[in-house]
């Protein structure tokens, strides 16, 4: 299929596909909220006549944005990235894992888990990868998170796999807080996958400080878990197996801090 022809058949069916699910009820069933207090917008909004406005052309969630692609292999083997990126340098405003943006050394989508704007530009918007006339995986994009329901498809165009995201969140996440009322100053946030944690842990102090952040896999604790005063500054730093299941190492205390921030105890060598 000529690459003219693609495009359009993507930008086209992708807008269709987010102005449906921002009014499907089903997709604002969300489980949680992310740190940031970030308003969740729609791309048009009611006048006072009931007419809706002229949607804006690369506008998403109320941001402007512009389109790029991909393109990887040769022949009928190749593969296509169709894209939204946002025009302005940002950085994403939740805590989440998987970061995604487009890297302009490397011409390429990363996922990572840092992001440096002045080496690339967050996702956002509409996402479509292809091979050929065959759907491989779409979904959308807020500001370089995961976000709504992503699909993923077998080359024979049968459904592999569905996810539903709330800006980078699993949606089965949970979320607790101080006033659950106003649901103003967060507690905890636990990432749930498949009914089992999986992604980074945060646990806040009632004046809005990180208290203990850590991450998941397969239900299990791993990597360094760093602990905080209130007052911002470091407290422990506890280290788990690299890779959950793994019994030949103990979790050990590997640095302790005053919460003036001077050194207490250090331990570079893994615990067995």
């Amino acid at each position: 299929m000529p690459l003219k022809l693609i495009f359009s058949c993507f930008f086209i069916g992708l807008s269709a596909t987010l102005y449906a699910q921002e009014g499907d009820p089903e997709e604002q069933r969300f489980t949680i909220d992310t740190p940031a207090s970030l308003d969740f917008k729609k791309e048009e909004d009611p006048v006072s006549n009931k007419k809706k406005k002229k949607v804006k052309k690369r506008v998403y969630y109320g941001v402007k944005t512009k389109k790029g692609f991909t393109r990887k292999g040769q022949g009928d083997r190749i593969t296509y990235e169709l894209f939204y990126v946002l025009k302005k340098p940002e950085k994403p405003q939740t805590f989440v894992r998987d970061i995604y943006w487009y890297d302009y050394t490397r011409r390429e989508i990363r996922k990572t888990t840092t992001f440096d704007p002045s080496k690339g530009v967050l996702l956002h918007g509409p996402y479509e990868k292809r091979q050929g006339e065959v759907v491989l995986e779409k979904g959308i994009f807020y500001k370089g998170t995961r976000h709504g329901r992503w699909m993923k498809y077998n080359r024979d165009s049968t459904l592999m796999d569905k996810d539903r995201f709330y800006r980078g969140w699993p949606k089965e996440s949970l979320v607790s807080y101080y006033d659950p009322q106003e649901r103003k100053r967060m507690k905890e946030m636990t990432p749930i996958e498949y009914g089992e944690k999986e992604g980074y842990y945060y646990f806040f102090h009632e004046n809005g400080q990180l208290a203990v952040q850590g991450e998941y896999h397969w239900d299990e604790k791993v990597g360094d878990w760093t602990e905080f005063y209130p007052n911002g500054k470091r407290k422990k730093i506890l280290t788990y197996p690299k890779e959950p299941f793994d019994e030949t190492i103990k979790p050990y205390v590997k640095a302790e801090w005053n919460d003036k921030g001077k050194e207490l105890y250090r331990n570079n060598k893994m615990a067995k």
